[in-house]
């Protein structure tokens, strides 16, 4: 599955994390991009609707959600 930014200030928020953080970060995204809707916890969970967050635990905790749009997962916001 194809996973995409839905504009540059989540890339830019990813940037400022700590390096270990980001290499987590990377691993979600690429878990996502592999399992799809079956990614689940730890490292997924349904918020309501369509809304979904990729959990990155560590020194640094970082939420990202994200949604289905056709066959591609769109990240729209970091936390």
């Amino acid at each position: 599955m194809e996973v995409r930014f839905f504009d540059k200030n989540l890339e830019r928020f990813i940037q400022t994390l700590e390096k270990p953080t980001i290499a987590k970060v990377l691993r979600a995204v690429d878990l996502l991009a592999e399992f799809e809707h079956r990614l689940n916890m730890p490292h997924s969970k349904h918020l309501w609707g369509r809304l979904f967050e990729l959990r990155i635990k560590g020194q640094q905790e970082v939420r990202i959600i994200y949604a289905f749009h056709g066959g591609t997962a769109l990240l729209l916001h970091g936390f």
